[in-house]
């Protein structure tokens, strides 16, 4: 039996210490071209302050109050917003104790293509606009230090929305010239069982100085309730301007194992010393578990089989852009752990830390991407430019940064890659997938498929797990054909989500199915209501429209389904609208058309079609469901596996109640209910965080609702809305999750789209009470406050 079998710790990204610090207040931009901001003497007065996470294409276009453009070089597949070339500037200060020390930079995200100099020397570019890096900062000085940062975001260069800028957070860290390298931790466990694990942990160390030192590594790993659960002291000689690595090893007793259920995380402390001075520090989060891939018991997590419920996730974060808030981030991953996913594939790309801290945390599986393309492009100036000199950094990039997270399960080299049956092609999957295990070989490597036929085996050959794009009905087949091969669906239609997850319901060698998408995005504009090709001016669609949740953080139909389809005595009601939510244009065949769900809502506000035929479907996990219209019963019908888990029913409009109970066993088991509203009369404001903190980056998301006067929210209504927020903080965004909407996501105002839309509010540096008021025309102003602490 061929069976994968992999044991590991994992390690979250670093956390805060003494000698690193967050590098994202008060930067000065400026969008545009100018060769002389590199210089230290430049005058960036006029510049604009900002700080990051930063991500000028969900800004306002200059002179408008809106990001989209229907001239947009991004088109459809950026959601007709535009990048450009843009310039950012900082300023800062070292005393001259400091400057005697080193220092770096570590970017965690830049899109595209980033110039770096300091003092006006330059230090270096990187082009791949997802993976992270670091850069020493030579030549800092005591007093007045300048950093400049040129980004080029030109072209097209993605098949979805990428934002542009500095998108993620930046750190500056200060040294000793004896040091930890960065992302220079490695731990892994050689043996985990219930009743203990070994740990194994290795450190980098660097020695900047031109002498040899005799340097100590002490490492110190704390239980979940900060216990000591073991210690390791090694002491070695690391040459001048040389590198040290430090191994050892802890046994731990009664390991509380990370699992998706219970992610429990251990502490590991790193320290240096030279002549028994401390000079570093690593703090970091650890998760014990194993994990093992076998096409006869498929994927098992701590030896217990597990199917992935995935979905598949682009990076930004809807009215935010691409900025990778922390709260916003991890904000992702839970909504998505609360609508039944265990998985997570980070398409196409390696997420910021931040998501991955969250999905650690939170108990999420996560398949790490690296590219969408390699030589051969899909965009004229997309990735394929730099694949053949920046490969092997950028895969060491998101294998070093993110190695020792236990949420990540698999390493993937890539998207439906072209040319996969030519030899070449061939050769280079076997080179990334041979670096990858160089580094790690603690986890399999896969990647995403398309075109999936018998010329296509020597490609898939390379893998450890075969990635199926949209071919459920090969599964069988090729089983027979190679009965090894460990299967799963890298991406999948919500439409056909029924027919997916019956096949890994069936097979042990299918491990999994991940939608596309599970999160809706900017991009890829319409393919939920339109589809591809995307070769036409669709605008003003800006949104991809499949998500199984909107750009909000709503649930979408296709969400309530998949609960039918994963969680047991789930009920929901919605209704076909009986006039189209926006046009249909028939430009592409059928094939090219299945990221759609049916034209639903959760609405029973349809006073034009009083007496009309209407059809009304139940998606539920009960043996069956009984309607009722104003108390009166419509009947009940099975939603059982023989009626792919629904119930539909005619029904003539009448105002009122529409109600759906759910049988099983005979018994009541659960019940959904649609109400229509009254004319709409007040705001409820809802906030998912009431208490922040004042480090100017936590975030509190604001659900706005227009009701009538007895509360029942108004599903039709568009009213225009205002934002007012007094106090220490400020509006992030606005959104309503409308995919055709060219409104502003930064304007204190927005419509509402179905009876809601979004206001994303982000603290400042001062404590305080804030308070947001709601007001719209003929409606009376709302309130809600937080608390920044």
């Amino acid at each position: 039996m061929k069976k994968i079998f992999y044991l590991f710790l994992g390690l979250l990204a670093t956390s805060a210490q003494a000698q690193t610090v967050l590098f994202d207040n008060d930067w000065r931009f400026y969008r545009g071209d100018t060769t002389a901001a590199a210089q230290v003497a430049f005058n960036d007065k006029s510049w604009r302050t900002v700080d990051l996470p930063h991500d000028w294409s969900i800004e306002n276009l200059p002179g408008t109050a809106s990001p989209f453009s229907p001239d947009a070089i991004s088109g459809v597949s950026g959601g007709f917003t535009t990048g450009g070339t843009g310039w950012y500037r900082k300023s800062f200060q070292v005393s001259a104790t400091e400057a005697q020390k080193l220092h770096y930079v570590q970017f965690e995200g830049v899109y595209m293509n980033a110039d770096v100099w300091l003092n006006g020397v330059h230090l270096g570019c990187h082009p791949y606009g997802y993976t992270s890096f670091w850069l020493a900062l030579t030549g800092v000085k005591a007093g007045t230090n300048v950093i400049a940062v040129r980004v080029q975001n030109e072209g097209r260069n993605s098949r979805w929305y990428s934002g542009s800028g500095i998108y993620r957070h930046v750190w500056l860290r200060t040294a000793e010239a004896l040091h930890i390298a960065p992302w220079g931790v490695s731990v892994t466990t050689p043996q985990v069982n219930g009743a203990q694990a070994t740990v194994a942990i290795e450190t980098g160390v660097l020695n900047q100085q031109a002498k040899a030192v005799q340097a100590t590594v002490v490492t110190t790993l704390y239980t979940p309730d900060n216990r000591i659960a073991g210690t390791v002291k090694q002491t070695q000689q690391v040459a001048g301007k040389g590198k040290g690595a430090f191994k050892g090893q802890v046994l731990v007793k009664q390991p509380q194992l990370w699992s998706t259920d219970q992610p429990a995380l251990y502490k590991v402390v790193t320290e240096t010393f030279v002549n028994g001075k401390r000079t570093d520090k690593l703090v970091t989060n650890a998760g014990i578990r194993s994990i093992a891939f076998s096409a006869e018991k498929g994927f098992e997590l701590n030896g217990k089989t597990v199917k992935l419920q995935g979905g598949c996730v682009h990076h930004d974060n809807g009215a935010l852009g691409a900025k990778a808030y922390d709260h916003a981030e991890e904000r992702r991953v839970a909504l998505l752990k609360a609508s039944g996913f265990n998985a997570i594939r980070c398409s196409h790309n390696p997420p910021s830390p931040a998501f991955l801290d969250a999905c650690d945390r939170l108990g999420m599986l996560v398949i790490d991407e690296a590219f969408d393309m390699w030589a051969d492009k899909k965009n004229k100036q997309d990735y394929h430019l730099y694949f053949k000199d920046w490969w092997q950094r950028d895969v060491e990039s998101m294998l070093h940064r993110d190695r020792n997270h236990p949420s990540i399960i698999m390493w993937s080299t890539g998207n439906e890659i072209p040319n996969r049956d030519k030899p070449e092609v061939v050769m280079v999957a076997k080179t990334l997938a041979d670096h990858i295990r160089s580094i790690d070989n603690t986890r399999p490597v896969t990647c995403g498929v398309n075109g999936i036929e018998e010329n296509k085996d020597p490609f898939i050959a390379t893998l450890d797990v075969a990635g199926y794009n949209y071919a459920p009905d090969k599964y069988g087949y090729d089983h027979k054909r190679l009965p090894q091969r460990i299967m799963y669906g890298t991406e999948s239609f919500a439409k056909e989500s029924f027919e997916y997850w019956r096949e890994v319901q069936k097979h042990s060698y299918v491990i999994g199915d991940f939608v596309w998408t599970a999160f809706d995005h900017i991009g890829e504009a319409s393919i939920g209501w339109l589809g591809y090709p995307q070769n036409k001016n669709f605008y003003p669609w800006n949104l991809a429209y499949c998500g199984d949740i909107d750009i909000c953080g709503w649930k979408r139909p296709q969400s309530y389904y998949r609960d039918a389809l994963w969680k047991t005595n789930q009920l929901s009601l919605f209704v076909e609208c009986p006039v189209r939510t926006f046009p249909q244009i028939n430009l592409k065949p059928e094939v090219w058309a299945r990221w759609d769900w049916k034209d639903v809502q959760d609405s029973w506000q349809w006073p034009q079609f009083t007496d009309s035929i209407i059809t009304v479907t139940a998606y539920s996990s009960c043996e069956e469901v009984e309607l009722l219209l104003n108390g009166r019963s419509l009947g009940r019908q099975s939603t059982d596996t023989t009626h792919r888990l629904q119930a539909s029913w005619k029904v003539p409009y009448r105002a009122g109640e529409l109600k759906a109970v759910g049988y099983s066993g005979g018994k009541a088991v659960a019940e959904s209910r649609l109400q229509t509203a009254e004319a709409v009369a007040a705001v409820k404001i809802k906030a998912d965080r009431d208490t922040l903190t004042a480090n100017n980056q936590d975030l509190s998301y604001f659900t706005i609702e227009l009701t009538d006067k007895k509360g029942v929210l108004h599903t039709q209504a568009d009213n225009l809305l205002h934002f007012t927020v007094e106090g220490p903080a400020t509006i992030a965004g606005v959104g309503n999750a409308n995919p055709s909407s060219i409104e502003s996501f930064q304007e204190p105002q927005r419509k509402a789209w179905r009876g809601k839309c979004q206001l994303i509010v982000k603290a400042g540096k001062q404590k305080g009470i804030v308070k947001v008021k709601v007001s719209g025309e003929g409606l009376q102003p709302a309130e809600y406050s937080i608390v920044i602490r």
